[in-house]
């Protein structure tokens, strides 16, 4: 086990991460929306970082013939490195966390549809450009309890997801110990934490909302409010 290297997380630096990798499945009304098999243990894909849209970059973008989803999700920012980690220490898990971050792990649902049909790779689904907004950094210190927030998310003022992270199925500690047996998490790595249930369509001309709550206070750092607006890229959906 590694846990070394602790590193200071800017905004800056969440540009310049290493990986983005994603927890998929990770709370179980989630997977009954979706009509999806309970995973036995964690399973994580990645979103290229090019996806990743700060606060006051612009809108997210929805590309042409895709029916994109929203997904909202805790996200970790790595502060050591961490390899071969034990899951059973929560305590040097949360120790590696610099800080924490709101998410919107964008999905184009119909690419993913047609590629879970297939067995093909999701890279399509989960990596347009902008399809991961993101808050601001959450110190540390505002989170005393990862595994007791409410995230939610609205779209146009009215609320689709709201859930605590108490129903995550596998907790933290063990997320990082899963893949970081695969791959080393290099301080600066985003985690996605998995999205509770509630997911569905943006489309141009929506707004979407979505916050962290820490006892029934909100975090302001922790909150994203970015326009959907359509793609001009020349991306065309295509059946592959």
């Amino acid at each position: 086990m590694v846990l070394i290297r602790r590193a200071m997380a800017t905004m800056a630096s969440v540009r310049r991460t290493g990986k983005v990798v994603c927890i998929g499945r990770n709370y179980a009304d989630h997977i009954t929306e979706l009509n999806s098999a309970r995973p036995k243990q964690p399973f994580f894909f990645q979103k290229p970082t090019s996806s990743i849209l700060l606060p006051g970059e612009g809108p997210v973008l929805r590309p042409r013939g895709v029916d994109m989803h929203y997904e909202v999700e805790l996200a970790l920012i790595l502060g050591k490195r961490v390899r071969d980690f034990n899951g059973q220490d929560e305590q040097a898990a949360l120790d590696a966390i610099e800080s924490y971050a709101l998410s919107i792990d964008m999905t184009a649902r119909n690419v993913q549809n047609e590629a879970k049909k297939k067995g093909l790779p999701w890279d399509i689904a989960k990596g347009f450009d902008t399809f991961l907004p993101m808050s601001h950094l959450i110190r540390k210190s505002a989170i005393p309890d990862p595994h007791k927030l409410e995230l939610y998310l609205s779209i146009n003022g009215k609320v689709q997801q709201s859930d605590s992270t108490e129903l995550m199925l596998f907790r933290i500690p063990r997320i990082l110990s899963d893949i970081s047996k695969v791959m080393t998490l290099e301080p600066g790595d985003i985690v996605l934490t998995g999205t509770p249930k509630g997911v569905g369509p943006a489309v141009p001309g929506d707004v979407m909302r979505a916050g962290i709550r820490v006892d029934g206070k909100e975090l302001e750092e922790g909150m994203i409010e970015v326009k959907v607006e359509e793609s001009t890229s020349s991306y065309q959906y295509g059946e592959t």
